[in-house]
């Protein structure tokens, strides 16, 4: 949604201020209907301090994949794309999303096709999404494509569901055991500080740790929130770096227990878009650019690149993955079979079904096993500060008796 000032005269006299609209004609028809006639508009500059700011894609995934839903089952009953836009930007939950149909619809009224008023919004509409729609335009069968979309995104959303389900329970875990800590150290110890104090002998030395600590909590708590803060800030901006993206996630994909999980869910979103794009009739080397920059794994994204090039010069696609740890002998000896048979679009759907179905399969297995372990970690954490408090406690008793 962009920001217009302009100046204009109504029946109290001249008049000025800032609207927000999707178009300066959409903006010179709200001044209308206000009583305003405009004299004369222009958009303001986005700036750092108007600019609205966002991590990561700015619509939930969820929100996403039912507006394709729907947009999928206005266009098979007949509906125009004009007025399913409409439509569609008046039922969506999403802020983001109403914002950005309404300037889509506006485009499209303005005799733009659909694939360019979507890649003017490349934060909301990937260009996977873009070419995908380009080709339902050329061949007719927009309704069949925004189906194929719908599916592809429903299946990536599930893929991601599972994941974050696997992931969300250690992360909780681990967030109430710091918690716990924190309060323990903070509130419970300090109080048997002058106890030990008064009894004046040599403290044991899971005692005397315990107490340094919670020393530095009481004096230096500042400092801790400071290093938390200063680590999340610094993996985003690593993130931001393909370079430093690139370690990160290559350090994911090797982590013990994690990394296998990872790894196939970064293969099964890589052959589900690729898949989705043969099947669109979106020339190979395209559709695999695409993929290098909507994979959301570097270390996946360089093989592609690779396996593009080699394409280019002429060579077998497959050569680089063969060379790669990150791609199983699965992924490249279907490859190879869908470009003998030329079915590459169908055997790359088997294998992100395969790759959907062990992500299911370990993410399952993965609750199973970390839930008793963090459990085992949290009383572990707690056990260890109860027993510096208590050990003291009974020489104490000793002592007294």
């Amino acid at each position: 949604m962009a920001r217009f000032k302009y100046n204009g005269r109504d029946k109290k006299g001249k008049k000025s201020g800032v609207i927000n609209a999707s178009s300066k004609r959409e903006a010179v028809l709200q001044l209308k209907e206000k009583g305003i006639r405009v004299l004369e508009i222009n958009e303001v500059p986005e700036t750092f301090l108007t600019k609205e700011l966002s991590i990561g894609n700015p619509v939930k995934l969820q929100d996403f994949v039912i507006y394709l839903r729907q947009f999928s089952t206005l266009i098979r009953a007949g509906v125009p794309i004009v007025e399913a836009t409409a439509i569609l930007s008046q039922q969506t939950e999403s802020k983001t999303l109403k914002k950005v149909l309404l300037m889509v619809e506006q485009d499209l009224r303005d005799g733009n096709p659909l694939s360019a008023a979507a890649a003017k919004h490349k934060k909301v509409f990937s260009s996977m999404f873009v070419n995908m729609i380009k080709a339902g335009e050329a061949g007719g069968n927009m309704d069949e494509t925004l189906e194929k979309l719908a599916v592809h995104f429903e299946k990536q959303h599930y893929t991601k569901q599972k994941i974050v389900s696997a992931l969300a329970y250690p992360i909780v875990v681990a967030l109430v055991a710091i918690g716990v800590v924190i309060f323990l150290l903070v509130k419970v110890v300090p109080t048997f500080v002058d106890m030990f104090k008064d009894f004046g002998g040599e403290l044991p030395a899971i005692t005397q740790f315990v107490l340094h600590a919670s020393s530095f909590m009481q004096t230096f708590w500042w400092l801790v929130v400071l290093l938390i803060v200063a680590i999340f800030v610094t993996i985003m901006m690593l993130r931001n770096n393909k370079n430093t993206k690139y370690y990160l996630d290559y350090f994911m994909l090797r982590m013990p227990i994690f990394g296998k999980m990872l790894q196939k869910a970064a293969l099964a979103r890589m052959t589900r878009t690729l898949s989705s794009l043969f099947a669109s009739s979106v020339p190979i080397l395209q559709a695999l650019s695409i993929v290098e920059n909507i994979v959301e794994n570097e270390v996946i994204a360089r093989v592609i690149e690779k396996s593009r090039r080699s394409l280019e010069q002429g060579k077998s696609l497959t050569d680089p993955m063969k060379k790669h740890w990150a791609f199983p002998p699965l992924v490249t000896q279907m490859i190879v079979i869908g470009e003998q048979s030329g079915s590459l679009d169908a055997m790359l759907s088997k294998v992100a079904d395969f790759y959907e179905k062990e992500v299911e399969s370990a993410t399952d297995r993965l609750k199973a096993l970390i839930e008793p372990l963090m459990i085992v970690f949290l009383a572990g954490l707690v056990g260890t500060i109860v027993t510096a408090i208590i050990v003291p406690m009974f020489d104490i008793f000793n002592h007294v008796q």
